[in-house]
C-alpha cells in the first residue's frame, strides 16, 4: 500500500492560519512576500523602521482582505527585537513562519572602506539575522509548535565580488548561521531554518541594471542562464514552500533560487 495520505498531499503547501512576521517588510521583497503570505491565507506582521510606509502596506493589504498589522524597530537592536515578538504574540497569539528579508549594502573597494563602514553591513546583515532568529526561536520554543524560518540571503554569499567585503561576508556568514541554527533547533524543537539566496532582483535601487543595453546587464547574461534578471515575485513560491509542510525535511539549507547563476 502507498504511505502518501491524499490529506497531506492536497494541503502540503498550506500556510492557511498560520501567523507570518516578515521583516524588511517594506523593501521590494518584504512587500512582495508579506502580501503573498497574506493571499495564501496566514495573518501578517510587518515589521521595518518606517511607520508612513508599513501603514501604507497595511491599509493596501486591508483593502484586499488581509488580516496583517505592523510594528515598527531596528532587527541589530535586541530591545526592538523582544518588543516586534511581543507585539506580535500581543497581536496574533504566536508566531509559526519568520521570513527575514531587510538587508544592507554599501559597496566601496576595502582600501576606502572604513571599518565602521564594514562593520555597519555585518550588523546590518548578519548580527540582526542572529538576533531576530534567536527571539522568535525563543517564541517558538515556548509555542512548542515547531515552526519555520526562512532567510533571504543572496547568491554573493558564495561568490566574492569588488566592493563588497561587507555584504559577501555578511551573507556568507548568515547562511552558516542558519546552518548551525538547524542543527540547534531542527531535531530538537521542529523549527526548520533555511535560507535562500536570490539574485540581482528589482527594486528602487537596482532599476537601473535592468536596462537590457547596458553593458553591466550584458555581463550579468553571460552567466544567467534563465535569461533575465529576478523579479521579487519570483522568490514567493519559495518562500512559501519553505514556510509549508511541503519542506518538512529540509532544514540547514541555502536554497539555490539564483536563476542559475551559481551554476556557471
Amino acid at each position: 500500500m502507498v504511505s502518501v495520505k491524499k490529506e497531506f498531499v492536497q494541503n502540503m503547501f498550506s500556510v492557511e492560519g498560520k501567523v507570518a512576521l516578515v521583516t524588511g517588510a517594506t523593501g521590494a521583497l518584504g512587500k512582495v512576500l508579506a502580501k503573498a503570505y497574506g493571499y495564501a491565507g496566514a495573518k501578517v506582521m510587518m515589521t521595518g523602521r518606517n511607520a508612513g510606509k508599513l501603514q501604507e502596506l497595511q491599509d493596501e493589504f486591508a483593502a484586499e482582505g488581509i488580516d496583517s498589522a505592523y510594528v515598527t524597530g531596528d532587527p541589530a537592536k535586541v530591545e526592538d527585537v523582544q518588543a516586534i515578538v511581543a507585539a506580535t504574540v500581543e497581536k496574533y497569539g504566536e508566531i509559526n513562519i519568520l521570513a527575514v528579508c531587510h538587508g544592507y549594502n554599501k559597496p566601496q573597494n576595502i582600501l576606502d572602506q572604513s571599518v565602521e563602514d564594514w562593520q555597519y553591513i555585518m550588523d546590518a546583515d548578519c548580527k540582526s539575522v542572529y538576533i531576530v532568529l534567536k527571539y522568535v526561536a525563543h517564541q517558538m520554543v515556548e509555542q512548542g509548535k515547531g515552526g519555520k524560518i526562512v532567510v533571504v540571503t543572496s547568491q554573493r554569499s558564495k561568490r566574492g565580488m569588488a566592493g563588497y567585503t561587507g555584504y559577501c561576508t555578511s551573507k556568507g556568514g548568515a547562511d552558516l548561521m542558519v546552518a548551525s541554527m538547524a542543527c540547534d533547533l531542527s531535531a530538537k524543537y521542529g523549527i526548520n531554518v533555511n535560507s535562500i539566496l536570490p539574485t540581482v532582483f528589482r527594486s528602487e535601487l537596482t532599476e537601473w541594471m535592468f536596462d537590457e543595453t547596458s553593458e553591466v546587464y550584458k555581463n550579468f547574461m553571460k552567466r544567467e542562464p534563465i535569461g533575465r534578471l529576478a523579479e521579487p515575485e519570483d522568490f514567493v513560491g519559495y518562500a512559501l514552500f519553505l514556510s509549508s509542510d511541503a519542506s518538512n525535511f529540509i532544514t540547514g539549507s541555502a536554497c539555490d533560487c539564483s536563476g542559475g547563476y551559481l551554476v556557471c
